[in-house]
């Protein structure tokens, strides 16, 4: 059986990882550009976001792990006859897979019995969450390390997500929106809808308040899965708003007819950095099962 490795960019939790025989490659973060901590290993997700309220002027910044991460979590695993397949945040947001990718190029004459498969997910936060939950339940159906890796790549060419903000502030502290867009945007009330379109964040639509962007997402969700609906998995995430987020599963619920089996998730400070508190996520992929020949 082979190891599954992802980087923080999936936000699973702590219990999830330890359930699931995970290991999680961190990212960093500064807000001082001097010192650097480990999400989830000097700071928590929630001492992350409280910093953030708290502290309006604070304008942190996230750094992918370097090589040396990788090697370190992949190393004991090699040692053990393990092979590996390491799943990253997209390459066309964060340096991660070219760390990933570095890493296992610089171990393969040490280990080269071994194989260590590095995934692009083209995705982020429950997006990405979506892809590694499929990977665990391949591994745990007893396919191969090919195999998963093969029906990975199929399944992270379906998974969709999508995002509302409660501000535009933090796209536009990050450079992702100039500060006329944000500020017509303050004025208007508008919560812009973003989408993950090819590894990459676009913006989809702006809506005049929460319910009715939200409703939108829903309207736009069901649309996409209903004659798909028990192929699919579905994911929930949110910062500091898990009351909405557990509001719109039970709406979603109900108009698919249909449980989602995966917990509402608290999404990470990969993402939440450019999203800001408030904000919420939502993203489906097709099963393995349904795409499995």
């Amino acid at each position: 059986m082979f190891q599954i490795i992802s980087d923080g960019g999936c936000d699973f939790t702590e219990v999830e990882v330890q359930k699931h025989n995970l290991d999680i490659v961190p990212f960093y973060i500064t807000f001082d550009q001097v010192s650097h901590l480990k999400e989830g290993i000097d700071i928590t997700k929630e001492d992350y976001f409280k910093r953030l309220v708290d502290e309006k002027n604070l304008f942190p910044k996230t750094s992918q792990p370097n090589p040396q991460d990788y090697i370190d979590v992949y190393t004991p695993h090699l040692k053990a006859g393990k092979d590996i397949l390491a799943l990253t945040i997209s390459s066309k947001l964060s340096g991660s897979n070219a760390s990933a990718t570095i890493a296992a190029d610089m171990l393969k004459d040490e280990y080269p019995d071994r194989t260590i498969t590095v995934i692009d997910s083209l995705n982020v936060s429950i997006g990405q969450g979506l892809i590694l939950r499929e990977i665990i339940r391949m591994r745990d159906a007893g396919y191969s390390l090919n195999e998963t890796a093969g029906l990975a790549k199929k399944i992270l060419k379906t998974t969709r997500i999508y995002f509302t903000l409660e501000s535009l502030e933090y796209l536009k502290r990050g450079g992702r929106v100039g500060p006329t867009t944000a500020l017509v945007g303050g004025i208007l009330g508008l919560r812009p809808i973003l989408q993950l379109d090819e590894g990459q964040v676009s913006q989809l639509d702006s809506m005049r308040g929460k319910k009715k962007s939200l409703k939108l997402i829903e309207e736009a969700i069901v649309e996409a899965v209903k004659e798909d609906k028990q192929k699919v998995n579905l994911s929930i995430g949110h910062i500091l708003r898990k009351e909405d987020a557990t509001e719109f599963k039970a709406n979603l619920e109900e108009s698919l007819n249909m449980e989602i089996d995966n917990p509402v998730i608290e999404v990470g400070v990969t993402i939440g950095t450019h999203a800001g508190p408030g904000a919420l996520a939502f993203a489906y992929c097709m099963k393995y099962d349904a795409l499995a020949s």
